[in-house]
């Protein structure tokens, strides 16, 4: 089918337009993935992971479904990071072999990307380039420049996009920071000139769009860290992002400070401490103490950094609350401190293993009670701050949830720019003529189990979640050649029945198929599938009476 270069129905931009297409992360917290298209040709922008939370307790992680994407790779000019955390880069090395497009990043980005790709096996394939700070460069028709921004990470930046069309901001995850520690704030001369360039649009974080005031200063973390840590006895355990150098730095120099060795507990934490020194972070803080050895220092002087502030159930927080670390205890006396938000979705967990800490004689403390941490993202002031400075047309809200995005619209209608709510799947052009959602292009998740992409729809899911909720029966039968039951199958139902108080029920069980498969007719006792398919459902609607739920069912035979 060919399609006019201006019919706002072609789905791929025609000849000749401006448009900007999320694939993920707009209408949701996490999964990052931006599109641009112009004249033809498409650039993406950041490639992150999602939890899968209470909405999907069948998976861990989850990442944005690529196909569309992947079906116009020949168009696909490049991708571009804006900064290292995992809602952005974390499925780069998962996604890119559908991908297959050179990666634009910052120093400490490329150095975080190098050790994931290196660790996929996939360093050697891919086209990584290192951009240096406020870098310009084109990748056409797209003329690039990076802005710097302050944000809960080294090095993040928000990305100025120029075309034949106009100017486009997109600002990445961001905040106004008077004193973010590592590196400078915001660039707001930078902002300010792009306002008086001209900004078509701004493609903007909507995060804290609902929080009044300001987000507060790394700096005022730090501080307030200090005194904490000086003022606490036995142990004390401080779990926050890795990503989030400055504060790895500032509870480090706390413990520095009161005296303390500091180990760090948890592979991200020592990968982003190995990528923040190769970039010339962390200079004031001493080695850290090795895992293996921080359990022999005594408890008045060691101070540990832990991952699983999210909850993560094979974290290292997670293994000591569950007191399984093989290094590490925490009991009565200690301290844990909970330098972090909580990601929505993520609540049920971090709750359990604060639950489990306190029950095991920690005392928790969290940002509800103490000043443990500030947000990366911007406030309402802030927001209003960035509006009067790049002064865009039109403002696309991204990074949120509706209730963001929705809030967000408002407030950018107060600062006077034109507000267009999109989500996943969009495709709003900017130009020509006014900005208007014209077509949608399919989107989608896909779960990450073990290395693999599995769709969130697809056989594998759709069975460990019935699993989870309607519990699996199987069952190990015995058939001469003529299809007749040799001796008493075997029946298990992990999950429905308990092995010692309903003994009866899973012989029951073995019982009825026994009889049912005696009972078939001789052509379908002769066929294995037939023999199997039936026994399933003997099986199926024998525990369907006793327990009205529809498990799994796996029938394995033996023809003797």
């Amino acid at each position: 089918m060919m399609f006019d270069a201006h019919d706002p129905t072609d789905p791929d931009g025609g000849g000749g337009d401006l448009a900007f297409i999320p694939l993920g992360g707009t209408g949701e917290i996490g999964m990052n993935l931006n599109v641009y298209r112009c004249d033809g040709k498409l650039l993406a922008i950041d490639c992150g992971i999602g939890f899968g939370g209470s909405e999907h307790p069948e998976v861990d992680v989850m990442v944005p479904d690529p196909a569309w994407l992947a079906e116009r790779r020949d168009r696909l000019v490049g991708l571009i990071v804006t900064h290292a955390h995992e809602d952005h880069v974390g499925a780069v090395a998962h996604l890119w072999p559908q991908l297959k497009c050179p990666v634009y990043a910052g120093p400490f980005v490329a150095a975080v990307l190098r050790r994931k790709l290196g660790e996929a096996g996939l360093l050697s394939q891919v086209p990584l380039h290192t951009i240096p700070l406020g870098g310009r460069f084109a990748l056409k028709p797209f003329d690039l420049e990076f802005i710097r921004v302050a944000h809960s990470i080294p090095e993040a930046q928000a990305l100025a996009i120029r075309t034949r069309h106009g100017l486009v901001l997109h600002t990445g995850d961001w905040k106004l920071d008077p004193e973010p520690l590592l590196g400078p704030p915001t660039d707001e001369a930078a902002i300010a000139r792009l306002g008086e360039e001209g900004v078509l649009a701004m493609v903007c974080d909507s995060t804290n769009a609902m929080v009044e005031g300001h987000s507060g200063s790394e700096s005022e973390v730090r501080r307030n860290l200090a005194a904490l840590i000086r003022s606490l006895k036995g142990r004390v355990a401080v779990s926050c992002f890795s990503t989030n150098i400055a504060r790895i730095e500032s509870i480090a120099l706390a413990g520095q400070a009161a005296g303390r060795q500091v180990a760090l507990f948890g592979r991200s934490l020592r990968n982003a401490d190995t990528a923040a020194r190769e970039c010339g972070y962390l200079k004031r803080v001493d080695p850290f103490v090795p895992e293996e050895e921080a359990g022999y220092l005594p408890d008045d002087s060691l101070l540990l950094i832990c991952t699983g502030s999210q909850g993560e159930p094979r974290s290292a927080l997670a293994k000591i609350a569950a007191d399984t670390h093989p290094q590490i205890a925490l009991g009565e006396g200690d301290t844990v401190i909970f330098s972090s938000r909580m990601i929505p979705g993520n609540e049920r967990k971090i709750i359990s293993i604060q639950d489990q800490l306190a029950r095991r004689g920690c005392r928790v403390m969290t940002a509800d009670d103490h000043m443990v941490h500030v947000s990366g993202h911007p406030a309402r002031d802030e927001l209003k701050r960035l509006y009067a400075l790049a002064k865009p047309t039109y403002a696309v809200p991204v990074h949120g949830e509706w209730r963001h995005l929705s809030e967000h619209a408002a407030l950018a209608k107060e600062c006077g720019a034109k507000p267009i709510i999109v989500e996943d799947g969009d495709v709003l052009r900017l130009s020509p003529d006014a900005p208007d959602v014209v077509a949608g292009v399919p989107t989608g998740r896909l779960a990450l189990d073990e290395g693999r992409l599995l769709p969130m729809q697809g056989g594998v899911l759709a069975a460990r979640k019935r699993m989870m909720f309607n519990g699996v029966v199987i069952a190990s039968l015995a058939v001469d050649r003529s299809g007749r039951v040799l001796g008493e199958p075997q029946v298990s139902a992990p999950g429905l029945f308990d092995a010692t108080e309903e003994s009866e029920a899973p012989r029951q069980l073995a019982a009825d198929v026994a009889r049912a498969v005696n009972d078939l007719p001789s052509g379908i006792r002769q066929d294995g599938d037939a023999l199997r398919e039936a026994a399933r459902a003997v099986l199926r609607k024998a525990v369907g009476r006793r327990l009205r739920k529809r498990p799994t069912v796996e029938v394995h035979l033996l023809r003797v």
